[in-house]
């Protein structure tokens, strides 16, 4: 016969094993299933506004000073530069999150 004391601590140990467990599963910061148009779409929304920003800005500064080509022209390839940099900024973010999720199970 099993004594109720060590049944009553085996149960609590079983549910804390349970409990660590758990603990342990990575949670997905994103768990729908649209995560990838979501995260595609974000970047590709970063690129039009640093393009759409530059153009702006060089219109602006080509009709107020009167040399029509030459900002516009400058303020696209630095907006587009920009755009590009941030791009890369969300991708470098994207693979730490991933990284730092499947870090302790890779031993595993």
């Amino acid at each position: 016969m099993v004594d109720p004391a060590d049944k009553d601590r085996l149960a609590k140990l079983d549910e804390r094993i349970k409990e660590l467990k758990g603990a342990d599963a990575p949670t997905p910061k994103i768990e729908d299933h649209h995560a990838q148009a979501h995260l595609a779409w974000r970047m590709v929304i970063e690129l039009v506004a640093g393009i759409v920003i530059g153009f702006g800005i060089g219109y602006g500064l080509d009709t107020v000073l009167g040399t029509m080509p030459i900002f516009l022209v400058l303020f696209v390839l630095l907006g587009f530069a920009a755009g590009v940099r941030v791009m890369m900024r969300s991708v470098k973010e994207l693979q730490e999150e991933v990284s730092a999720d499947a870090g302790p199970n890779e031993g595993n």
